[in-house]
């Protein structure tokens, strides 16, 4: 898909990051969670208060992908202390890629993911890591494509539901 293009998003872009946050991860994982579960998650995740504090760390950066005026995906990244696990300086976490259902399939993903192997290179960074649940093979798949590899497993907490992650990594050049 041509002409979509990443930009910087700052606390002006609050409820455009909160609508498309939660309209992305409920089309993710609705279908395999429990409504409640995700219900509190929509409200608790992508709270005003929540994405205020993130999107004020120095050491996350958020990006969305925008085509022809409308945010259709986003990119959430973590470097030093802001890591959800490993809080290691020479690493790059990608905490989030997500894009609307409607433009699965367009690259949108793999524009956001180029961004932030730009990021981690700009950064310095060795090796960049994420988690993906063990129930998504669309992006398990996606980013053994891009040279990912599993090198271990965490427990994400949806509500009352202990769910895998397998973490990934990918050294750079």
């Amino acid at each position: 898909m041509e002409n979509i293009i990443t930009r910087r998003i700052g606390l002006d872009d609050l409820e455009k990051l909160q609508k498309i946050g939660r309209k992305t991860f409920e089309e993710t994982f609705s279908e395999s969670n429990s409504e409640e579960n995700m219900r509190n998650y929509l409200e608790e995740g992508f709270s005003k208060e929540k994405l205020t504090a993130e999107l004020k760390n120095k050491d996350s950066e958020f990006y969305f992908a925008i085509f022809k005026d409308e945010v259709i995906g986003y990119l959430k990244v973590n470097f030093g202390e802001s890591q959800t696990e490993l809080k290691d300086s020479k690493a790059l976490e990608i905490e989030r890629i997500y894009v609307s259902k409607e433009f699965h399939g367009k690259s949108v993903g793999q524009i956001l993911y180029d961004k932030a192997i730009e990021i981690a290179k700009q950064k310095g960074s060795e090796y960049i890591w994420l988690g993906v649940w063990e129930e998504n093979p669309r992006a398990i798949s996606f980013y053994k494509k891009n040279g990912f590899v599993e090198f271990d497993k965490h427990i994400f907490k949806l509500g009352d539901d202990e769910q895998t992650d397998i973490m990934m990594k990918l050294k750079l050049e």
